[in-house]
């Protein structure tokens, strides 16, 4: 239950973290090519008589300075910031990272499961370690007392995304170790897969011509 409330936080805060920051950012430059525009177009239209475009394009331009976006960039860096570290730990989870494992698949199989028991764990050491050094830095930055130049927030909550990401991404290792050790099987993703699209089953593609016979009885499956 509580694995299950896990992954649902960390699917809805990756969500939530893109979405902010695409809006944000579309919000942005429509901000700063809206006040450029606005007041050329003004000058253009007093220059040539129109007072009432030039009168609206000024409304339109005092309406845009009187936002200050000025603090939209900073903002976007750190939700990415944080949104790559859930998303690292989410495709662990879910298999997704790209791995070589050409040479590891000829393998025996007692040799295989070894080394990528090995492969996990190294991860987990690694992610641990990057959590820990993390840590270190983000209390000496609460010591500090920094702040970030435009939105004037404590870096320390900033630079929190190190550990907080790390561990978690320490945690999908073991979880994923561990359901290795249990059933021999990693994550994986299947790239072809769409969310809410069910596969056409291989008789109608053959009926409709679309997958010969002989590709469909060597299990070519369309989605």
């Amino acid at each position: 239950m509580l694995g299950k409330i896990l992954d649902h936080l960390e699917e809805w805060l990756i969500s939530a973290l893109i979405a902010g920051a695409t809006l944000l950012i579309f919000f942005a430059v429509v901000h700063r090519y809206g006040t450029g525009l606005s007041i050329d177009l003004s000058k253009w239209a007093t220059a040539h008589g129109l007072d009432t475009l030039a009168a609206i394009s000024m409304s339109i331009f005092q309406w845009f300075i009187a936002w200050d976006v000025s603090w939209a960039q900073e903002l976007c860096i750190i939700m990415f910031v944080w949104m790559a570290k859930f998303g690292a730990a989410y495709g662990v989870r879910t298999g997704v990272h790209v791995g070589v494992d050409v040479a590891i698949n000829q393998l025996e199989p007692p040799s295989r499961y070894w080394v990528v028991l090995f492969g996990l764990a190294a991860g987990a050491f690694f992610t641990f370690t990057i959590g820990s050094f993390g840590l270190r830095f983000v209390l000496h930055m609460y010591e500090t007392g920094q702040q970030s130049n435009d939105l004037e927030a404590p870096m320390w909550i900033v630079y929190l995304a190190i550990p907080v990401g790390s561990y978690l991404m320490c945690f999908r290792f073991v979880q994923v170790a561990l359901a290795f050790q249990r059933t021999g099987a990693l994550p994986h993703t299947d790239e072809s897969h769409v969310e809410g699209v069910e596969p056409i089953p291989e008789s109608v593609l053959v009926e409709a011509g679309v997958v010969k016979p002989d590709v469909a009885h060597a299990g070519g499956v369309a989605r």
